[in-house]
């Protein structure tokens, strides 16, 4: 036997190790239980930490410091620390044999045997429950086989990138066949480092050299990486392993485990990709999950994991922290399933055959499907699915246009319990790809288009095509099943129990405008009260008909019990419908109301000199006319309502994470006209909803606490029965959204504005878009109003410039057509002097953009963020290309 490396040998240049360091026989691991007792302070339970390879238990010294630390302070400020308070943890970080400081004993050790070591040296250390193990790369699975076998001490298990189950039909990560390669396996984890500096070189950003050289310390020497290349011999990379049996005993085993959990894990990964996760998160259906989207195999070196853990230990398993807590069903109604409706007109005699979807776009050509055949696609659909495969729970992407097909896959997939997965076109490949592997389906349905890219980008999935395929295109695209056959499989096949009301039931992205599209999960109790408001609000009624413009509202006809029609238009791209279209629309569904968007509105007006005498008599039999996506000026909804004049004109207010908060009707906007408040107003909240607002500090941080007092510039929180159950694998993400909220499940919308003395909410910009002036924060719409009453001015943005605090305001003008000069750069000066006359902020600069950037999706969003930076370039005396 070696002898181990005593903790002596600990360099003084790996901080606060020499504070933790122990070594009890051949092992050498990190323990602050004796720093803790040094300070009086008895923990509430063990952190038991286990690394993979080739790290070792350096990889946990943040963790080590923040709770030591942590716990001393919070002792030294009561002056002493009663026995068990929540918070004081104590961590043993332990290396395995054969790695890091511990002995190299020469022998070879199977998963098996590693499970024994760490249980025979917990056995020595007497380490009593409750305990939390906490492991990473195949330290995470050594660390579960603990956790299966001790299920009395167990209290909870945390995770960073790893798996505990290989299937057999998927071939193990590339970079781990290339180190089991025969002529590389030696020669690149013992006799050289490559194993180690590549893994090293994972880390997002680089490691700093002294980190590096930490790792590096305990295997200088080709003997001291004899454990290296044992771990990697010991990947269960066929069935016949040895380590297979020991591999899968574990992951049955994790099945059972009945605790808390916390997966952390780094999206960029090239080895234990999300695959890997997603089968964790079946295995523990009670975990929270966060995905860092920048973060890779070293998550703990890329993020500040060490407080995230600490949040979720004083939440999930010390219970101190109600904040954290999940939704509850306070305020819920009575709960009606979402084709409840559907069912309902397909069974009644009197309407079976009347239509319930119409698809006027071009690839539609005209399609109506009435309500006995949506039920019969829908329960064929449904039967079939779940024939090949798709249980409750399993996720379905649906990369399918809007349309009947579309309509019919979301209510056979909610029928029997899977998960739809939502996230249109408009997200580019780019943010699609993100989309599929946060989510990561188990199945994919697609039109050709949609799996030629997820063929191309390598989304996950099961494929099922829409289209009719010949062999040779379906073996290309890798298609499974085609959408024809599954519903044929389906005929006549009785339906599998039904989901329950607080299973989860769909996944809808948001339009990634405000950074990296996030997964907004709802469960079928939230959607249905979603379709409750809508129903109720705006007295939708079966024989209302719908046209419907704007994607997240295409697919609720059938759930709310009317006729919906698509009218002929990219809904991915609003600015392709016209006012054509939509009185086509509205004459095919003798509809009475219309959903559009706010940026279709734009060209349904700017084409409306294209209307016909028959075109304008239809929209003149619209009853209700909603602009729903993001507030719209008066000015434009009066344009709109001019083509529908007997329609009453709403702007909702609302978020992917809550379709519906408040209304406002054009009455009422023209009723707060001469209000002195700056913003757009949104109108009062809808229904059961509720609405707060957080006041914001000098730094423009939402730190007040919420409240419905007028007049208070701050972050807009928002309540309801259909709000969203979280945000999917971003837990911590769910945690900073109810941060300082009120009792209940509120969500913090990252919008900012004021409630007025009648309780009217108005929005004013983004919490992201507030300048930090000299004299306090500013909210960007209100200003930008002021400057969009310039003579010559479309649009206008007003953005900050400078360091935090000191910011100072600028606006950017977006011309009239034909109002002279559309170079970008500085205004000209009679445009600058006729901005500043109006301005009601002093301004550093009158730029002008020839035409505003938008983000990605909503193209009525003005993206300010592009053009602070931009401002910036330019008073620098940089380039005054647009960006």
């Amino acid at each position: 036997m070696v002898t181990p490396h005593p903790a002596s040998t600990v360099p003084p240049g790996l901080p606060g190790l020499a504070r933790f360091s122990h070594v009890r026989g051949d092992w050498h691991y990190l323990d602050n239980g004796a720093e803790l007792s040094a300070h009086g302070i008895r923990p509430v339970g063990t952190v038991l930490a286990v690394h993979g390879n080739p790290t070792w238990s350096y990889l946990w010294r943040d963790l080590l410091e923040t709770v030591t630390d942590r716990a001393i302070e919070a002792a030294a400020a009561v002056g002493e620390y009663p026995d068990g308070v929540q918070g004081a943890w104590r961590v043993v970080a332990v290396d395995q044999l054969e790695m890091g400081l511990s002995a190299r004993t020469g022998r070879r050790r199977t998963l098996a045997d590693r499970v024994a070591d760490l249980s025979a040296l917990t056995a020595e250390l007497d380490l009593e429950g409750p305990v939390v193990t906490l492991g990473h790369d195949w330290g995470g699975v050594v660390s579960l086989g603990w956790a299966v076998d001790h299920p009395d001490r167990l209290a909870g298990v945390v995770l960073l990138n790893t798996a505990v189950h290989q299937p057999d039909d998927a071939a193990i990560p590339a970079p781990l066949r290339l180190a089991l390669a025969r002529g590389v396996h030696r020669w690149g984890t013992r006799t050289t480092r490559a194993f180690l500096e590549t893994t090293l070189g994972l880390a997002r950003p680089r490691l700093a050299r002294d980190v590096a050289d930490a790792y590096r310390l305990p295997y200088r020497a080709a003997d001291d990486r004899a454990g290296i290349e044992q771990f990697v011999a010991d990947i269960p990379a066929s069935p016949e392993h040895v380590s297979r049996p020991e591999l899968d005993r574990i992951a049955d085993g994790v099945r059972r485990l009945d605790v808390p959990a916390l997966l952390l894990w780094g999206a960029r990964d090239p080895v234990f990709s999300d695959r890997y996760l997603d089968d964790l998160v079946h295995r523990l259906p009670r975990a929270s999950v966060h995905r860092f989207e920048d973060a890779g195999h070293l998550i703990a070196e890329d993020v500040d994991y060490a407080p995230v853990v600490l949040r979720w230990l004083g939440s999930a398993v010390s219970g101190d922290d109600a904040s954290a807590s999940g939704s509850t069903a306070a305020g819920v109604p009575a709960f009606r399933p979402m084709w409840a409706g559907l069912d309902e007109r397909a069974a009644d005699p009197a309407s079976r055959t009347e239509p319930a979807v119409l698809d006027l776009t071009t690839t539609g050509a005209g399609r109506r499907v009435s309500w006995r055949a949506l039920d019969r696609q829908v329960r064929r659909i449904a039967a079939g699915l779940h024939e090949i495969g798709v249980r409750r729970g399993d996720r379905v992407s649906l990369l399918v246009r809007p349309g009947p097909t579309l309509t019919a896959l979301v209510y056979a997939c909610l029928r029997i319990g899977a998960v739809v997965v939502v996230a249109d076109a408009g997200l580019g490949v780019r943010g699609l790809t993100r989309a599929q592997r946060g989510a990561w389906p188990q199945y994919l349905v697609g039109e050709t288009t949609g799996l030629a890219a997820a063929r191309t980008m390598g989304w996950p999935g099961v494929r099922i095509a829409v289209d009719p395929l010949d062999p040779v295109r379906r073996r290309v695209l890798g298609v499974e099943h085609e959408l024809i056959d599954v519903a044929r499989t389906g005929e006549g096949v009785d339906l599998p129990p039904e989901p329950g009301p607080d299973d989860d039931a769909a996944v809808l992205f948001t339009s990634g405008s405000t950074g990296p599209a996030k997964g907004v999960l709802y469960t079928h109790r939230r959607l249905s009260a979603l379709r409750d408001a809508l129903a109720t609000h705006f007295a939708v009624g079966p024989e209302t008909g719908l046209v419907t413009g704007f994607a997240p509202f295409a697919l609720l006809g059938p759930a709310l019990g009317t006729r919906s029609v698509t009218p002929d238009m990219d809904v991915s791209a609003p600015r392709t419908l016209t006012a054509r279209a939509v009185a086509d629309a509205v004459k095919a569904a003798d509809a009475r109301m219309v959903f559009l968007s706010p940026a279709a509105i734009l060209h349904v007006v700017d084409t409306a000199d294209r209307l016909t005498a028959v075109d304008r008599e239809a929209l003149g039999r619209v009853q209700t006319f909603l602009s729903t996506g993001a507030p719209i000026s008066a000015g434009l909804l009066e344009a709109a309502r001019s083509l529908m004049p007997a329609a009453e004109a709403h702007t909702p207010y609302g978020m992917t994470e809550c379709l519906l908060v408040t209304d406002i009707t054009l009455d009422g906007i023209r009723e707060v006209a001469d209000a002195p408040d700056a913003g757009v107003c949104v109108g009062r909240p809808v229904g059961a909803g509720r609405v707060l607002v957080s006041a914001l500090d000098d730094d423009g941080a939402a730190t007040g606490t919420p409240s419905d007092a007028p007049g208070v510039l701050g972050e807009v929180l928002v309540s309801a029965p259909h709000l969203k159950e979280r945000y999917d694998r971003r837990w911590l993400t769910d945690v900073a959204a109810e941060r300082d909220t009120p009792t209940g499940h509120w969500h913090r919308t990252g919008d900012v504005g004021h409630l007025d003395a009648a309780g009217r909410l108005w929005i004013e910009g983004r919490l992201a878009h507030v300048l930090t002036t000299p004299a306090g924060p500013l909210a960007p719409v209100g200003p930008e109003q002021a400057v969009e009453r310039a003579d010559g001015v479309r649009r206008a943005a007003v953005v900050g410039v400078g360091p935090t605090g000191v910011q100072q305001a600028v606006a950017v003008v977006e011309p009239v057509p034909g109002a002279g000069s559309a170079r970008p750069g500085r205004a000209p000066e009679r445009l600058d002097a006729a901005v500043r006359a109006v301005s009601s902020v002093p301004l550093a600069a009158v730029l002008l953009a020839p035409e505003m950037p938008t983000d990605v999706r909503h193209n009525s969003k003005i993206d300010r963020a592009r053009l602070a930076d931009w401002a910036a370039g330019i008073l620098a005396g940089g380039r005054v290309t647009l960006p």
